[in-house]
């Protein structure tokens, strides 16, 4: 029963955490699939969640969102990790000195999930990150700058099982282009995504480091193709690595 229980617990957080990708929402069929699982399961566990208020289904469109129960429990928890008091500051530095759209994101487990985000004056943007928005360690600009400052044999554990750890971003990220970004973001400090995740669409990120010298978050900065030309990375560059050191020194108590 108790390997049972943690199956269910296990189901029903996979769930959650694609629900919470989509801020609009997202329909059962798209749940099953990317989820695995049974349609008769996930629609179970879909309607338990709602029950408890943890979701929300929209009958008109069909739709399954994060209800009001998740944002209850979301403000609690952000009293024990005040990061939007400590990145957001960052964040709007960045937009307003670039006039990109600027984003904070954190590291879970083997994914980077982007849980702030500061929108710049420029007019034309990317719609590819926002909050919410989960990618593998090593795709997009947060990821990879996260990636790049982990411990080498954590990065070679991924690296040598790319294809699975990538999933759909495998075929935009070739591991032998990964391993080139990752070797370029050690040296410079910040990490450039080249329209990989969607063509045209450009990233840059830095890592902010936690108290033990661990990449655990990340800031970026998007964009469409021609704000991000090489003759301006190197302003963006120092720019994010400014204020991940600021970060990263708050973090430390330094």
């Amino acid at each position: 029963m108790a390997v049972q229980g943690a199956q269910v617990v296990g189901r029903v957080a996979l769930l959650l955490r694609l629900v919470g990708r989509k801020p609009e929402g997202t329909s059962l069929a798209g749940l099953v699939r990317e989820s695995g699982l049974t349609r008769p399961t996930v629609h179970r566990l879909l309607s338990s969640l709602a029950a408890e208020g943890l979701l929300e289904h929209n009958s008109a469109t069909g739709k399954w969102a994060l209800g009001s129960e998740i944002f209850l429990l979301g403000s609690v928890a952000a009293a024990r990790f005040p990061m939007e008091e400590i990145a957001r500051p960052s964040l709007r530095r960045l937009a307003a000195e670039t006039g990109e759209s600027a984003f904070f994101s954190i590291r879970r487990g083997n994914e980077t999930v982007c849980v702030l985000r500061e929108e710049g004056s420029f007019p034309v943007r990317s719609f590819v990150l926002h909050e919410g928005v989960r990618f593998p360690l090593g795709v997009a600009s947060a990821g990879t700058a996260i990636l790049a400052f982990m411990p080498l044999e954590e990065q070679e554990a991924l690296l040598t099982q790319w294809p699975a750890h990538a999933g759909d971003f495998a075929a935009g990220h070739p591991a032998d282009i990964v391993r080139e970004n990752l070797e370029r973001t050690r040296l410079t400090g910040y990490s450039v995504n080249p329209g990989l995740v969607l063509e045209g669409s450009w990233g840059m990120g830095a890592a902010v480091f936690d108290q033990h010298g661990e990449p655990a978050w990340a800031l970026s900065l998007t964009g469409i193709e021609p704000r991000f030309r090489p003759d301006r990375q190197e302003f963006l560059g120092k720019l994010l690595l400014a204020e991940a050191h600021r970060m990263t020194a708050r973090l430390q108590g330094s």
